[in-house]
């Protein structure tokens, strides 16, 4: 018995663990239209209506993204699916357009990127599956990588390889200092695109650029990027990246996605082994199997999917990053950014005048604008009464723009703030 990927379960050689279905695509018959899909023509900004009434002044989508109206109706028509009501019976998540969404917003090609459950776990994979521990090797990262990451890492000195910790100037990574650490002989470079501690954002392409001169392959982590500015794989020659889906890809914890540039796959030893990795199957224990020295033969899929892939994802989280995703390539990154540019500075220009220090840099480009603050969660039961929301750290704030803010929300928010 031959059996595709696809088509396992459906085959009577398979181990039945549920939702083969989530890459049928949707038939066009299933509900009065196709709640998955996104909008079909841009918004104008603030996009107040597309998400709904707020009981806050909402600057902190950077900690995570509210669900828009749209991608809320999807999981409800998900939901509907799965309650087995009629109107929605043919309804399906189609798992292969929400990757070829992703890969169109960051301009990649269908093979290059695959599901995994978070920005961690696709970072792990990546420096599990080049063997980076068991070579020793040199790496560079730097001060404004994603604190989480600290302790991969640390963990990595631990066990022999030589890593390099590039310290920020004045909230900034100096391209001299990376160009000083990424020394001959360096194997891997990791860093945020734009950092989740500031909104510093690197020149990816250049660090990329100092990195394959010396033969080293470059990570980024795009959580902070993806969505909220233009992201281009091919342009900034990236090797790998990988992002969650619950910051500014509106959608939510637990799914994201993985990015492996094709000519640099073979470098990867598959970290972990799972059916949803296969391209074919053939099983010899089953009744009517042709005989087989092996209990089966089976084949991986020639792609990103094929390295990293495991087992299923939430089809619910599925179908709503469907709509987030269309959302946002209806929309244009370019032009989500554009909208947060006045709001951020304001932001730059207001919060000195009220005594706080910014850590992030005046012609910083992203969305994001944080401060120095000591003790800064002490600020929690100001802006709680004054129902503003942004990220409170122990000794930092940070406000995060996105598509539904505007001018007032900005006057608000830092009325409600004060001085420092």
């Amino acid at each position: 018995m031959t059996v595709t990927r696809r088509h396992w379960l459906k085959s009577a050689g398979a181990v039945s663990v549920g939702a083969a279905a989530s890459t049928v695509t949707a038939h066009a018959s299933a509900a009065p239209s196709d709640p998955y899909a996104g909008p079909s023509m841009p918004t104008v900004f603030p996009d107040k209506a597309g998400f709904g009434h707020m009981d806050v002044t909402y600057l902190n989508a950077g900690t995570y993204h509210p669900f828009s109206r749209g991608a809320r109706a999807a999981l409800d028509a998900y939901n509907s699916h799965r309650s087995l009501d009629p109107a929605y019976a043919d309804l399906q998540v189609d798992e292969a357009r929400v990757l070829d969404k992703f890969a169109r917003l960051i301009n990649a090609d269908k093979g290059e990127v695959a599901f995994v459950q978070s920005t961690t776990m696709g970072e792990n994979m990546i420096v599990s599956g080049l063997g980076l521990a068991e070579s020793q090797a040199r790496i560079v990262t730097d001060s404004l990588h994603f604190f989480g990451s600290i302790p991969l890492y640390e963990e990595l000195q631990k066990q022999g390889c030589d890593v390099v910790w590039v310290r920020d100037r004045d909230g900034r990574i100096d391209l001299d200092d990376m160009k000083k650490a990424i020394t001959p002989g360096t194997k891997f470079v990791a860093l945020s695109l734009v950092s989740t501690i500031n909104g510093f954002q690197h020149d990816l392409k250049a660090v990329c650029e100092l990195a394959h001169a010396q033969g080293a392959l470059v990570y980024a982590d795009i959580v902070h990027a993806a969505g909220c500015i233009p992201v281009d794989v091919k342009a900034t020659g990236v090797d790998f990246a990988a992002c969650a889906s619950y910051k500014w890809l509106m959608g939510d914890f637990g799914l994201g996605f993985v990015y492996a540039r094709k000519d640099v796959q073979h470098l990867i030893r598959r970290p972990l082994v799972g059916y949803y990795a296969l391209g074919a199957f053939k099983s010899h224990l089953y009744p009517f199997d042709t005989p087989g020295d092996m209990p089966a033969d089976y084949t991986f899929e020639d792609s990103a999917k094929g390295l990293f892939a495991v087992g299923t994802s939430s089809e619910s989280l599925l179908a709503q990053l469907d709509y987030s995703l269309g959302y946002l390539l209806t929309n244009g990154p370019d032009r989500i950014q554009a909208h947060a540019k006045p709001l951020t500075d304001r932001l730059k220009a207001e919060l000195p005048k009220l005594g706080y220090t910014l850590m992030t840099p005046l012609d910083c480009p992203t969305p994001m604008v944080a401060c120095v603050y000591q003790n800064a969660r002490a600020l929690d039961a100001r802006l709680t009464a004054g129902k503003v929301s942004i990220s409170l750290s122990a000794n930092r704030f940070r406000f995060s723009v996105s598509v539904f803010n505007d001018d007032a929300d900005i006057a608000r928010a830092l009325s409600v703030l004060g001085r420092a």
